[in-house]
């Protein structure tokens, strides 16, 4: 799952150092993300690809607060740090430059984080700065082409991949404009407040509190995800007895994943105030329509040289004809 750095640029002193490690030196210390998980102690990482000094973010003192990434950081010692099998080299002008073991890979959205957000191109970060087209693979020892008309500036919704979380970097601005945590639960109460109904069962549905996220409750919708049928839990239609979670959708009779739905709670994952009408196949995340298909079409470095679309909320890699269906609710019959 992405992981948000909430922080107006002005409250940043000098730069900001984040890494795997524990050691003092490091300001945000990130962990590799678990695919699929609701709950980051449900998998343990046997051992991690992030670097223990990743990469450090510098912001200027005065407007407009400028933030710029860097790979690796300084360690206690106050020596930039890499590892011995990272890329090093010699520019012209004679200083040394490099980049981490598995790289630093930066995407900038087209048009900003907005509800027109379209996807960048990926690009590596090396130690002073300079841009980078990406190496054949995470950890090759022959850098990409240097990008000279491209900067290390991040702007909104710029995401930073460090090889075991992605880090999705919102600025003071951006975030102002965006969702709050109230608004989306006054979403979460709009909809229960409709009384949507089990087409079949006809009881009422009602998505949970935030606080039980984790926790599947008796009136919690769920949907057919190839078609978008909302229905209350039943457990039956069942089509193989391998798969447990593909059930035959009693309204159209689709075959497909048959989950819980999740109202996705990181407001500063959203790109505009929509309600939550979409669903992300196949973990069952819900928000809003643009913001669905937005994340539906981003590209996110996976392994060594792979890249897939994942759901934001989750991690869970995203499948199905357009990653994310249309929900089709049951008003009350009443």
């Amino acid at each position: 799952m992405c992981k948000t750095f909430q922080i107006p640029c002005y409250q940043m002193t000098g730069y900001d150092m984040v890494g795997r490690s524990t050691e003092s030196p490091i300001d945000f210390v990130v962990t590799d993300t678990i695919s699929g998980s609701q709950n980051n102690d449900e998998t343990q990482i046997t051992q991690s690809t992030i670097s223990r000094f990743a990469c450090r973010i510098v912001c200027d003192r005065n407007p407009p607060y400028t933030a710029r990434i860097f790979a690796a950081g300084f360690d206690s010692s106050k020596n930039i740090f890499l590892g011995e099998k990272a890329a090093k080299w010699k520019n012209p002008d004679g200083h040394m430059d490099g980049l981490t073991t598995n790289g630093v890979l930066v995407m900038h959205p087209k048009g900003g984080f907005t509800e027109e957000s379209k996807p960048g191109v990926w690009r590596e970060i090396s130690v002073c700065g300079d841009v980078y087209t990406l190496r054949e693979t995470r950890s090759a020892q022959q850098r990409g082409k240097l990008v000279e008309n491209e900067t290390n500036v991040l702007q909104d919704g710029s995401l930073v991949d460090l090889c075991g979380a992605t880090l999705l970097w919102r600025t003071a601005d951006g975030l102002f404009h965006t969702p709050t945590q109230k608004h989306i639960e006054a979403l979460r109460q709009e909809i229960n407040a409709a009384r949507p109904q089990c087409p079949v069962g006809l009881n009422t549905l009602a998505f949970p509190s935030i606080n039980r996220k984790d926790v599947v409750e008796e009136k919690q919708p769920w949907a057919y995800l190839s078609c978008g049928h909302v229905h209350g839990y039943h457990n039956w239609g069942h089509r193989s007895d391998t798969e447990a979670n593909e059930r035959e959708c009693p309204m159209c009779r689709t075959v497909g994943p048959y989950v819980p739905l999740w109202l996705g709670c990181e407001a500063g994952f959203y790109v505009d105030a929509g309600p939550p009408t979409h669903a992300f196949t196949p973990c069952g995340h819900v928000c809003s329509e643009k913001s669905a298909k937005y994340w539906s079409q981003i590209p996110l470095p996976h392994g060594t040289h792979a890249f897939h679309a994942a759901c934001p909320f989750c991690a869970a890699q995203l499948s199905g004809e357009h990653n994310c269906v249309k929900l089709i609710f049951q008003g009350p019959v009443d």
